[in-house]
């Protein structure tokens, strides 16, 4: 299975009129609320600092975007060079939104904040304060508790909480395959957007790397009950670097997603070229399934 790449591609490119998005649009969160989509996503100027710009859509294709930020840094020394790579969840009828904080001596560590808008953000805290990211909440509780996926390299982990501050029974549920045959994530992988639920249970959008650092894209399936169990894994992705533009950017050799909503039975899935451009691609959710299940 392949994903189908958007006639429109690229969906939203950087804007010189605004400094702090005028070199890279990327690595986006998206949620479809009240019939509209809505993007957050990873912004920067020829400063190389990492903001959070917000863009709003009826189709998923066409976006009008805010002229300035919504989040920036706002931590001093914990996150001067960046916010990086949101991943919104709705979650008990508010918005959460996992960003990377990126700081000081080139530490980086995975933050939750909250939102009633998608525009104004209220910090809850860190996961923790390691070297990890790519984390992503649930969005609905696991027995009782909040489940978040993250990475602390180079495997993608899982961890729970009561409160969404304090993060508990950490464990790996997924390592990347030096054994694959296709040999495409047998370095690092890490979450891609928010895990989907579905009647053969999670499915687990995630990327993955090899030895010449080329990023391509797939999915995994989790036990609806007991996400920390994988049922299925294909050994092939759905999705790798196929254009120019996701070849040559910023970071050469990336398709990059942090959003994986689905609509109408189909799956949007938005994800980044090279850490220049955001591009869609599409699939029917059944489809999604089946490769989960039997690719």
């Amino acid at each position: 299975m392949r994903l189908k790449r958007h006639p429109a591609n690229p969906v939203l490119a950087p804007d010189p009129n605004h400094a702090w998005e005028a070199l890279n649009v990327f690595n986006c969160g998206v949620v479809h609320h009240n019939g509209l989509f809505h993007m957050l996503y990873r912004a920067q100027g020829f400063d190389y600092i990492s903001r959070i710009g917000y863009a709003v859509s009826a189709d998923g294709v066409h976006w009008n975007r805010l002229g300035e930020p919504v989040l920036a840094p706002h931590m001093g020394d914990d996150d001067y060079r960046g916010n990086e790579d949101p991943r919104v969840t709705p979650l008990e009828g508010a918005f959460y939104m996992c960003y990377t904080a990126y700081g000081a001596g080139g530490l980086y560590f995975p933050m939750v904040a909250r939102s009633e808008n998608l525009i104004v953000w209220e910090d809850i805290g860190p996961l923790e304060r390691a070297r990890n990211k790519d984390h992503v909440l649930f969005p609905q509780k696991i027995a009782g508790r909040y489940a978040i996926l993250h990475r602390r390299p180079p495997d993608i982990w899982i961890a729970f909480s009561d409160d969404l501050v304090n993060w508990t029974d950490h464990r790996v549920i997924m390592s990347p395959r030096p054994d694959n045959s296709v040999g495409w994530d047998n370095t690092c992988i890490g979450a891609s957007g928010v895990p989907v639920r579905c009647d053969a249970g999670w499915l687990l959008f995630y990327h993955g790397y090899n030895e010449f650092h080329v990023y391509r894209q797939s999915v995994a399936l989790l036990d609806g009950d007991d996400p920390t169990r994988v049922i299925s894994r294909p050994q092939e992705f759905f999705m790798e670097p196929e254009e120019t533009w996701e070849f040559k950017g910023d970071v050469p050799n990336v398709v990059f997603s942090c959003a994986n909503p689905v609509v109408n039975d189909t799956l949007y899935f938005y994800y980044a070229g090279a850490d220049r451009l955001i591009g869609l691609a599409t699939a029917p959710l059944a489809d999604v399934i089946d490769f989960a299940r039997k690719g």
